[in-house]
């Protein structure tokens, strides 16, 4: 019986507090509304194609954060936004923008593979 209990208390201790996975969970919904963000404003810099559809799962993405962010938490919030929006930015200008095809291809991928995962976080409804 110890032994088993002792296994079920290394278990509960490696699992994360559920504050913890609310935390994780705002970082991550965080993160990809900024991606989504850098996302829209590259659409809307070459054509404008698929800018619609972005903005509708950038507000969806948002709604999540709101559903779960805590009255204290706005300015870190806004500050792995601004992170992500930056880096993605940053990702895709090298993808459209690169001398180098094979880097260029590798930046196309990267952020393609980054936008799907945050797709992947909304519900079915927001994500078609």
């Amino acid at each position: 019986m110890l032994r088993h209990l002792s296994s079920a208390a290394l278990v509960a201790c490696l699992l994360p507090s559920p504050a913890q996975a609310a935390r994780d969970d705002l970082h991550r919904f965080a993160t990809c509304a900024g991606r989504l963000s850098a996302l829209m404003t590259h659409q809307w810099m070459f054509d404008g194609a698929g800018s619609e559809q972005t903005a509708i799962h950038r507000r969806a993405m948002i709604g999540l954060i709101d559903a779960i962010i805590l009255p204290d938490e706005g300015p870190q919030v806004l500050h792995w936004r601004l992170s992500a929006k930056h880096a993605h930015a940053t990702l895709l200008r090298r993808a459209s923008f690169n001398r180098d095809p094979a880097d260029a291809a590798w930046a196309a991928q990267m952020a393609a593979q980054f936008t799907s995962g945050c797709l992947g976080l909304l519900p079915h409804t927001w994500s078609s």
